[in-house]
């Protein structure tokens, strides 16, 4: 018999603001009686909704339970930067291309896919179509150095037969009220999340769809009981014929692929809601995001009502934290830089006060691989999304959850080819070598 406990649940530093900044929940429904279905889903957030709803898709009448740890939208799902991006993306290379083209242009259809699932979704249940709008975003350079990364990439785009435009140093003040930008590189199929308010938004019409959606309610252990799963909580328990283990970097804390996933956290900061004087003095668009040209330099978005308040979020700082808990004191050091960065790109309004600092978990593996598969049987995971986790932990939830449906799709194909993650080395050597690598790099993306 197969029982798996869970050796530590998640730990947060710092609220997540995207929910914060959004009117208040209703209470909590937590898991406090003993329950069957035919599928329990570990994890609510973009990989363990997306499973729900491609479930609910395939067959409505699917008895599904997802058992979230904490509150809807708190965890990874409201802590990121709410770009839902279609290109390639790696995050380990130079300039964001990938690894050629044959193989980015399957990254693009499947993340399209992705971007399409959650497009339907917003229409479906009615989402508030400011929490996903398809406004396209900018690679920002600040240095010749890293304009040439985004001519690199725009040529790469070309070779894709991609569209891209590059905006000279007038057009990145019109739009960012920053002088800080020399040229940017405009790509039109990202989708701008209010992340937080698609997750929220996504569960309540799940609930309403006849969803189970617990939150507050973590699991504690796993065990295989003839031909189910029973999953516990410290209230209630979960019997049922299938398990998607959709957590994430949380998969190895019921030990899983242990040394083979990279626990990624990085920072950032969000102003308070800006008053009248202070937009005015910044101009530009009320609504804009910037993924810097080098990936180890700093993001940027500015939001507007709709969304939750006219504010600018700065994210940058990474650092690798085997045991999945970001000190407080690292928490502090990167609002620091962030408010530096922050008067950098806008010396007007520095004086603008942080309202909220966080830390947010990426789960990579070495390789950039996933792993999406069956891990026994009738118990499989939707985890590890290589930093980009709108898109790519929707796919590994869609893939999932046709894998548990019976239903192999072009999805779950292409995750399913993948190898294993590769391992990693043995500590203290990775956490050293990780860390002074992220360093080095986020030093030479400094000014960007």
């Amino acid at each position: 018999m197969i029982n798996l406990k869970a050796e530590r649940l998640p730990v947060h530093r710092g609220p997540a603001a995207w929910s914060a900044i959004l009117p208040n929940q209703a209470p909590p429904v937590r898991l406090d009686e003993n329950l069957s279905v035919d599928v329990a889903i570990v994890g609510g957030g973009f990989a363990g909704l997306s499973a729900a709803r491609r479930l609910h898709q395939i067959d409505p009448s699917t008895r599904i339970a997802v058992l979230e740890a904490g509150r809807l939208a708190e965890g990874a799902s409201g802590r990121n930067s709410g770009f839902m991006i279609d290109l390639p993306h790696d995050l380990s290379s130079e300039d964001y291309a990938g690894k050629g083209v044959a193989a980015d242009r399957k990254t693009i259809a499947l993340n399209r896919a992705a971007i399409a699932f959650a497009r339907s979704a917003v229409e479906e249940y009615g989402i508030d179509p400011a929490w996903f709008d398809p406004a396209g975003k900018i690679n920002g350079a600040a240095s010749t150095t890293a304009h040439e990364l985004n001519r690199s990439y725009a040529a790469h785009l070309g070779h894709l037969g991609e569209s891209s435009e590059m905006l000279d140093e007038k057009a990145m003040f019109e739009v960012t009220g920053s002088r800080h930008y020399i040229s940017g590189l405009y790509t039109p199929g990202t989708v701008m999340l209010q992340p937080a308010g698609y997750i929220r938004s996504v569960g309540a019409s799940l609930r309403r769809a006849g969803v189970y959606i617990f939150e507050e309610s973590p699991v504690a252990r796993i065990a295989q009981t003839g031909q189910s799963w029973e999953l516990a909580t410290t209230r209630g328990k979960v019997a049922a014929a299938k398990v998607i283990l959709s957590n994430n970097g949380h998969l190895e804390s019921f030990g899983f692929k242990r040394g083979r996933l990279m626990h990624i956290f990085l920072y950032a900061s969000m102003t308070v809601d800006l008053d009248r004087n202070t937009l005015a003095k910044l101009g530009g668009h009320p609504r804009w995001g910037i993924t810097p040209s080098d990936p180890m330099g700093t993001t940027m978005r500015r939001i507007d009502t709709a969304q939750g308040g006219n504010r600018i979020i700065t994210r940058t700082c990474a650092s690798f934290v085997p045991g999945m808990i970001p000190s407080e004191a690292a928490l502090a050091r990167t609002a620091r830089i962030h408010r530096r960065k922050f008067a950098d790109r806008f010396p007007s309004i520095a004086d603008v006060p942080m309202e909220y600092s966080w830390a947010g978990h990426l789960c990579l593996s070495l390789n950039g691989v996933a792993v999406m598969r069956e891990l026994e049987p009738g118990l499989f995971s939707a985890c590890c999304d290589n930093g980009l986790g709108t898109v790519r932990s929707t796919l590994t939830g869609i893939g999932a959850a046709d894998l548990a449906a019976g239903k192999p799709s072009e999805i779950s194909a292409h995750f399913l080819a993948e190898g294993e993650p590769a391992k990693l080395a043995p500590a203290p050597f990775a956490q050293i070598g990780a860390n002074l690598y992220l360093k080095w790099r986020e030093w030479q993306a400094r000014r960007e």
